[in-house]
């Protein structure tokens, strides 16, 4: 009979590439569905939040600036690295939800399908959104789709990994960077996804994971200054008004979905006007 004793797992914040405890140091604890203590996992402070701000702001500009094939290879990369952990994450999604072994395959293979999904989306973006417009003049006129800057997302509850891929991946997509608030009552599959983004060839800084109490979090969002957009179709309908309030002092762009679909990428995208003169 062993004695040996069971080594449970320290889940932390994914902040600029790496896994820092909260400066808080701050915690609560995770059970399965049966009640089962599982792991404990960080309670995000606002200080986090600033931290995973300030790397999201330092790396969107070279975010932006790869090229639409490199950023598609980055996305189709993640869902690379996802399939090969597939095993992980249907244990995971089973012991800690309740749900049944074939819902949980399944809800893994429509995030790997859905990174696939988005990654394609890369290169599009331009022929979608873009277009030459007919001036009266000796001008060319194009519009071309921008990334909005630094985004914040508030991540369903339930599917825990896939509304937390829903959040990420559009944002990314338009070359912005984003700080993402997992599932409260679910976030141990984010944080293992956080793994996965560890291990594969995304920027340190474009996506930052925090676990927490969305309502701390999500006032914090909104109100912070150097936060450009806000998906908040995690929260419940009763805070979007105060949400919205919130976000106005510095016009941020504020959305909630209901499904993947392109109008999700296009929505923290801004259109910008360019002239060039014909050439004789």
């Amino acid at each position: 009979m062993s004695n040996r004793i069971d080594v449970k797992k320290t889940y932390k914040l994914f902040i600029n590439g790496a896994f820092p405890r909260s400066e808080s140091g701050r915690t609560y604890e995770i059970k399965n569905a049966n009640g089962v203590f599982i792991a404990n996992l960080c309670l995000a402070s606002r200080k986090d939040l600033k931290d995973a701000v300030v790397a999201a702001r330092a790396a969107q500009s070279r975010w932006n600036k790869a090229s639409a094939y490199n950023k598609g290879q980055v996305i189709y990369r993640i869902a690379e690295m996802l399939e090969s952990r597939r095993a992980q994450f249907v244990d995971e999604i089973t012991v800690f939800t309740g749900t049944t072994k074939i819902k949980a395959q399944k809800e893994v293979t429509d995030c790997v399908d859905r990174l696939v999904w988005y990654a394609g989306w890369t290169d599009k973006l331009s022929s979608l959104t873009g277009a030459l417009n007919p001036v009266a003049g000796p001008y060319y006129n194009f519009t071309l789709p921008e990334s909005m800057g630094v985004i914040a997302a508030i991540a369903p509850e339930t599917p825990s990994l896939l509304g937390l891929i829903d959040a990420i991946a559009p944002i990314i997509v338009g070359g912005n960077t984003v700080v993402v608030l997992a599932s409260t009552k679910a976030p141990l599959s984010a944080m293992s996804f956080a793994e996965v983004l560890a291990t594969s060839d995304v920027p340190v800084g474009v996506i930052n994971i925090l676990t927490g109490k969305k309502d701390e979090i999500a006032p914090w969002m909104a109100s912070h200054m150097d936060i450009d957009g806000f998906d908040i179709s995690g929260l419940d309908a009763q805070s979007h008004g105060a949400i919205r309030i919130a976000g106005a002092e510095n016009l941020k762009r504020i959305f909630r979905f209901k499904s993947a679909d392109p109008g999700r990428i296009l929505a923290f995208l801004e259109n910008k006007t360019v002239w060039h003169p014909i050439g004789l």
